[in-house]
């Protein structure tokens, strides 16, 4: 269920796309692409005639990937390469062997992700290690969101639709909680059978608490040197977020 549910909610986000396409035309390829997933960014860029090693802990969501890239038609290998190539490991303690890059991405708060300092500073020795000398690292993160509960009445974003098989899947998000260690993300993950059958679940996501300047400092404790910052404004559904770029 985890593919599908990665699609329900993450599929349909492409405000980001146009930076990622723009830091690739900038850095070059080949581009490391951390928390995958099914291939939002990583298939976009390879549309756009990019080489991406797509890295994800999960490998349901990989083995998606693969399946979208083999009936995509639109994809043009453009060396003897494959387009995208997928990596099963966990973003705070990869090892990609001589494997280097001119620029690691991480999208979608997925840095926010890792537990902490100790996870992000992990995963920044990892990224750092498989640059290329002066390739860059671009990073999303959002340093705060907009709070609300459902349940007080407050507007929310609507709900997250997806029909495959019969089936409706559908994830509204009920409340965003802040506390000392970040945010907590809450939905109502809905699933409707082809006879009508109903199952509800509730998902909870926790977001660390990020800043700009915090990240910065973690960087250049990691070796790299803080090389700008872009914006990727907020939508509807989506909150907005600070890419940090760091150079190695």
């Amino acid at each position: 269920m985890s593919v599908i549910w990665h699609d329900v909610e993450c599929g349909s986000y492409v405000e980001d796309l146009p930076l990622w396409r723009s830091l690739a035309a900038s850095y070059g390829d080949p581009v490391l692409d951390v928390g995958a997933g099914t291939g939002r960014v990583a298939v976009d860029l390879a549309r756009a005639g990019y080489q991406v090693t797509a890295l994800d802990r999960d490998p349901d969501l990989l083995d998606a990937l693969g399946t979208r890239l083999g009936r995509n038609s639109e994809i043009v290998v453009v060396s003897s390469q494959a387009p995208v190539s997928t990596v099963v490991a966990d973003a705070r303690d990869f090892n990609l062997g001589e494997r280097r890059f001119p620029l690691v991405i991480v999208p979608m708060q997925t840095i926010q992700l890792l537990g902490g300092p100790e996870g992000r500073a992990g995963f920044l020795r990892c990224a750092r290690r498989h640059l290329t000398p002066g390739g860059v690292l671009a990073v999303a993160i959002a340093e705060v969101l907009d709070l609300y509960e459902v349940a007080d009445g407050l507007p929310a974003p609507g709900p997250d639709v997806r029909e495959e098989d019969g089936f409706v899947y559908s994830s509204q998000p009920t409340a965003v909680r802040a506390d000392r260690a970040g945010f907590v993300l809450e939905r109502r993950r809905e699933t409707v059978g082809p006879s009508g059958e109903r199952t509800v679940e509730d998902n909870l996501i926790r977001l660390d608490r990020l800043t700009v300047r915090g990240l910065e400092r973690e960087g250049v404790a990691a070796g790299f040197e803080p090389a700008g910052r872009r914006h990727v404004p907020a939508t509807d559904d989506y909150s907005g977020s600070e890419v940090v770029i760091l150079r190695a």
